[in-house]
């Protein structure tokens, strides 16, 4: 039910489908990597994607105050960012 129906499809072991994307919890790390033309700056970059979202708990000065304006906009931004990436991974690339 949560699988891509594409998945079940016959296939041409020659040739690679333009339609491939992984599943939608990889959406994002796969838009960083396709926008990337390095290889090394595709990995550094989704590297970083991830250790920004591990040390955004620690820019915060009061760690007991949750509703901190600042914190609280840093991380509606990396939702609304993690959602667009997301939408962006599973688009057809042209």
């Amino acid at each position: 039910m949560f699988i891509d129906s594409e998945n079940f499809l016959f296939v041409d072991i020659i040739k690679t489908p333009e339609h491939i994307k992984p599943e939608w919890y990889f959406l994002f790390a796969y838009c960083i990597l396709r926008r990337v033309p390095n290889k090394l700056g595709g990995v550094v970059g989704l590297l970083m994607s991830i250790i920004i979202l591990m040390l955004l708990p620690f820019l915060t000065k009061n760690y007991f105050k949750f509703n901190d304006y600042l914190s609280s906009y840093i991380v509606v931004f990396h939702f609304l960012v993690f959602c667009i990436l997301t939408w962006l991974g599973g688009c057809v690339v042209e």
